[in-house]
């Protein structure tokens, strides 16, 4: 990952190389569309989509893939679809030269969504 102190998301982007730039913009107009009243934010220096004051996703650019952190949960229920990629406890790495698996990603957003909905409600219970 490129030392990077951007206060925003597009400060982050701008940071890479374009083709970098282009997968990121790509990831981030996904999580948009699924979740549109999602804020943007840097934390933990970098891109993170909040929702309801919960984080729904993080993502990042590193020397040769793209990090994808959906928190452990979103990992384990989507073993099988993320198996082909390299994991950690709650991330997931995107290699560069494939094409960002966009589909997937937005299962993923959809999936933590209704898990934080669900703490939500917990939470007023």
């Amino acid at each position: 990952m490129i030392p990077n102190n951007a206060k925003n998301i597009d400060e982050y982007i701008a940071a890479f190389p374009e083709e970098i730039q282009a997968m990121l913009e790509q990831i981030r107009a996904t999580i948009s569309k699924v979740a549109p009243t999602a804020e943007e934010a840097i934390k933990y220096a970098i891109p993170t989509f909040v929702l309801n004051g919960r984080n729904l996703v993080h993502f990042a650019a590193f020397k040769n893939h793209i990090g994808f952190y959906p928190t452990p949960t979103g990992i384990e229920s989507f073993q099988k679809e993320l198996s082909k990629y390299k994991q950690g406890k709650g991330s997931v790495q995107f290699p560069l030269d494939e094409p960002m698996p966009l589909a997937l990603i937005t299962k993923i957003v959809k999936f933590n969504m209704v898990r934080n909905a669900e703490k939500d409600v917990k939470k007023k219970k």
